[in-house]
């Protein structure tokens, strides 16, 4: 089995960022480490071949040295950024006497259009919206959901971790076990919102998402039912007949 050296890895890390000189070039080497075929990700398929006597105290260094280098790439951006916008103010000048530019209306972003379409047409088959905050909990984002704390998912969803053992969901799940908590059967709710991981930004990759998920808990329920929701919500959605197969 291959050594696993965290100390290597952090030591290149620190020295490609101090010697990169633009965004561009920081981005780059962030991909490198923290990129789906990244270092990082090398260490962790590495990592779960361990023995359960080493995982422990090899788990906790892999994340010492997430936290390290994260914070190190944040360092180097904000300096970037600040160099940016000094040269950028040193090149501008602003002309007082210039008329102002006329402002045209907007309209609402293609996310908000398609997330209200969704809930309207969930909506006319009786369902629900429940909403929760993106502010949640270890047990309510995974303890709840039943995945442990050694589970590989907690290290693949790359997620951000705030003061206070409090996090930013990484999915819409926790507001079902919310819901449950306050609510009895029969019931049916959508569950639409915003979630994060911390992705390296690329064309088609962000840290900021969107989901949507349902939940229908009721007597003689089965796939029958989820076959014709589904079924329906598609067909309405794109406004043509769908041969949905399950």
């Amino acid at each position: 089995m291959a050594k696993i050296d965290l100390e290597n890895i952090k030591n290149r890390a620190e020295k490609e960022i101090d010697q990169v000189e633009n965004s561009r070039e920081l981005n780059l080497v962030f991909n490198k480490y923290f990129g789906k075929t990244g270092e990082i990700n090398s260490v962790l398929a590495l990592f779960n071949s361990l023995s359960k006597a080493k995982k422990a105290e090899t788990g906790r260094k892999i994340n010492q040295l997430k936290k390290s280098l994260r914070d190190r790439f944040d360092f180097k951006s904000a300096q970037l950024k600040k160099t940016i916008e000094q040269e950028k103010t040193e090149k501008e000048s602003i002309d007082v006497t210039a008329p102002g530019k006329k402002v045209f209306s907007g309209h609402l972003h293609p996310l908000t259009l398609t997330r209200r379409k969704a809930q309207e047409i969930f909506k006319s088959m009786g369902f629900s919206i429940a909403q929760g905050p993106d502010v949640e909990t270890e047990w309510y984002n995974f303890d709840a959901l039943n995945i442990p704390k050694d589970h590989p998912a907690r290290d693949l969803w790359d997620t951000f971790y705030l003061e206070n053992k409090m996090l930013l969901r990484t999915h819409t799940s926790p507001v079902q076990v919310r819901y449950l908590e306050k609510n009895n059967p029969p019931l049916r709710v959508i569950v639409p919102g915003n979630v994060f991981r911390h992705e390296a930004t690329d064309s088609s990759h962000e840290f900021q998402l969107y989901q949507m998920e349902g939940l229908m808990v009721d007597k003689n329920i089965s796939v029958a039912n989820l076959k014709h929701v589904i079924g329906q919500f598609f067909a309405q959605f794109f406004d043509q007949e769908i041969d949905f197969k399950l």
